[in-house]
């Protein structure tokens, strides 16, 4: 398996619950929550853009 490397996202806050991406040569972008770091998300870069496309358009934000 490799080694990814994680990366924290540049709006996380400082201390607590940040989010980290790591990305593969072959396009899989991973997605980890800092409280648990065991629990990955997978997808590809599409998916991420619809995700993200989709958080600024949630009527919550």
């Amino acid at each position: 398996m490799q080694t990814l490397h994680w990366q924290k996202y540049t709006y996380s806050p400082d201390a607590s619950n940040c989010v980290y991406i790591a990305a593969t040569p072959t396009g899989t972008i991973h997605l980890r929550e800092s409280e648990k770091p065991d629990v990955i998300l997978t997808t590809t870069t599409p998916g991420l853009h619809v995700l993200i496309v989709g958080l600024k358009h949630h009527p919550g934000n």
